[in-house]
C-alpha cells in the first residue's frame, strides 16, 4: 500500500541537490517510491513532485495536472511518472505565469518558461517515452525538472516584485472566472 511521504520545505538540503539517475526501473523500491510519489501528491493537491521534495535524491518525477483549489484552470491529464527525464529541446517563446510549489507553502512567483518543449524520460515500465507538451502542462514539467537540477521556482524569478502569497493569488483567479 502506498505510502504519505513528508514533503521536503525550502532550506533543506535535498532541494539544492543534482538528482542522480535511476539505473534499475523495475526494482521494487523505486516502484514504491512511484506509488508513494503518486499518493502523497494526489493528497497534497498538486499537478506535479518529485523524488527531491520527499527527500529522496533520485531523477523521478510526476506531472499530473488536474483542476483543483490550487490551480482551478488546470487541463486534466493522466498523473505520468517519469524516470530520468531529459529535456530535448524548447521553443523560443517564453511565457511567463504564476507558479506555487508544494516545498515553498504559501507564495507564488511570476515565472518564465519555455512555452513548448520536447522531452523524453523512460516510464515506469523501462519503456522510453518521447513527448511534446505545450502551455500549464509543459510548465509542471518544467518546474519538477528543476527539482532534479536542484532548482526552484524562486530561482527563476526575474524580480522578488514577481512574488505574491497564495490569499493574493486566489483573489487574483477569483477575478479573471
Amino acid at each position: 500500500m502506498a505510502e504519505l511521504l513528508q514533503i521536503s520545505q525550502l532550506g533543506n538540503p535535498v532541494l539544492r541537490q543534482t538528482a542522480e539517475p535511476i539505473t534499475e526501473i523495475q526494482a521494487q523500491p523505486v516502484q514504491s517510491l512511484i506509488d508513494d510519489l503518486l499518493a502523497t501528491l494526489r493528497h497534497s493537491n498538486g499537478v506535479g513532485i518529485a523524488a527531491p521534495q520527499v527527500g529522496v535524491s533520485r531523477r523521478l518525477l510526476i506531472v499530473a495536472s488536474r483542476p483543483n483549489p490550487r490551480y482551478p484552470h488546470a487541463p486534466e491529464m493522466e498523473p505520468t511518472p517519469m524516470i530520468n527525464p531529459r529535456l530535448v529541446s524548447h521553443s523560443d517563446e517564453i511565457v511567463k505565469d504564476w507558479e506555487g510549489c508544494l516545498s515553498i507553502p504559501g507564495i507564488r512567483g511570476l515565472v518564465p518558461r519555455y512555452q513548448a518543449i520536447t522531452i523524453e524520460y523512460y516510464d515506469r515500465y523501462g519503456n522510453l517515452q518521447h513527448q511534446e507538451l505545450t502551455d500549464f502542462v509543459a510548465r509542471i514539467f518544467q518546474h519538477e525538472f528543476d527539482h532534479l537540477e536542484g532548482y526552484v521556482f524562486l530561482d527563476r524569478l526575474e524580480s522578488t516584485r514577481n512574488i505574491i502569497t497564495d490569499q493574493e493569488y486566489l483573489k487574483l483567479i477569483a477575478e479573471t472566472c
